[in-house]
């Protein structure tokens, strides 16, 4: 997936188009008349090397990182962002019409257009009628679980990832040429795409201006989807686990709750089904270090107590696993926060 802090710059740059400028050094004594976040203007002087220029501001000749295209003569609107020993102001833009200002590149300018929209939850959505497994038979667990591992795995969130390992040589490239951002539009909307690779809806699209609305739209919603996932730190699951039953499957990570390790992240899994005869359930699973915490929730009484006869059951299932359960719980309403 991609890097936080790089899509964090890239859209602080792209919407504000406000580069940072530092200071080289002084040519005159810069006085106590500036204050962060004053605007003022500068004038270009000279140019004294590749990408450092004498400009006057405030009747302080300073010499300062500016982009190339600037030329003698040039005003400049500048914010002081920090003050001495590191003097840094943010570039607004040239006043010269002559001067050609900088642009971010396609990819970075894409990222922000998609930035621009609330965050959302990432879903990632079987094809119409395509269920994890399709035998009559009952599902066999392990393979069902490798199953859903491989829906989620393939759906194109995790491709960044995915590339290192293929470079290191622990994921082939057949496997790698499976997932959306190698597949063309057509080939994503084939059953068994994930709903991450299908079309970006029209209102997100007409924010995307020339170049960008040439980029494939799938993989435009795609990175949508990735970008979601960063913010909001949450992946969601939905489609059909066996013929007819519908599951909705939810990952998430949070800070541990243990004070004696507070910077310690545990993952969180919910499940969510409607069963023939148990009707709805829901399944919380929290795996730290210590083990697995269990909890299940059933809105009817007949079908908490079913859970409660079988818990044990299941706690030993999990431990013949190599699981560890340190807690379980049955309840009626939703998870406990």
């Amino acid at each position: 997936m991609l890097p936080t802090q790089l899509f964090t710059s890239i859209q602080q740059l792209a919407l504000n188009q406000r580069p940072l400028v530092t200071g080289v050094s002084d040519v005159a004594p810069v006085g106590a008349n500036f204050e962060i976040g004053q605007k003022m203007q500068g004038r270009v002087q000279a140019q004294i090397s590749e990408g450092v220029f004498r400009v006057k501001v405030a009747d302080h000749s300073l010499q300062l990182s500016l982009p190339s295209h600037l030329r003698t003569g040039d005003l400049i609107d500048l914010e002081v962002v920090s003050l001495p020993p590191k003097l840094t102001f943010s570039l607004s833009a040239s006043v010269n019409p002559q001067s050609t200002p900088e642009q971010l590149s396609d990819a970075a300018r894409l990222f922000s257009a998609l930035s621009q929209h609330p965050p959302e939850r990432a879903v990632v959505r079987a094809a119409q009628g395509q269920a994890l497994w399709l035998q009559a038979q009952p599902p066999d667990v392990p393979q069902l679980a490798a199953n859903l591992h491989e829906a989620l795995s393939q759906s194109g969130l995790f491709y960044e990832s995915h590339q290192v390992q293929w470079l290191e040589g622990s994921r082939s490239t057949a496997h790698l040429l499976q997932e959306p951002q190698n597949q063309t539009a057509e080939q994503a909307r084939l059953p068994g795409t994930a709903e991450a690779s299908r079309a970006v809806p029209a209102s997100a699209s007409a924010n995307l201006n020339s170049p960008l609305a040439g980029a494939p739209e799938h993989v435009q919603h795609l990175v949508q989807q990735q970008l979601n996932a960063l913010d909001t730190g949450q992946v969601m699951w939905q489609g059909q686990v066996w013929q007819g039953q519908e599951m909705q499957w939810e990952i998430h990570g949070q800070a541990s709750r243990q004070s004696e390790a507070p910077n310690e992240h545990q993952w969180v899994t919910q499940i969510h089904l409607e069963l023939p005869n148990l009707g709805e359930i829901s399944a919380q699973l929290m795996l730290t270090g210590q083990g697995l915490s269990l909890q299940l929730n059933a809105p009817e009484a007949r079908t908490r107590t079913v859970l409660e006869r079988a818990s044990t059951q299941l706690v030993g299932a999990l431990a013949e696993r190599g699981i560890p359960v340190t807690s379980t719980r049955v309840s009626e309403h939703g998870y406990a926060e």
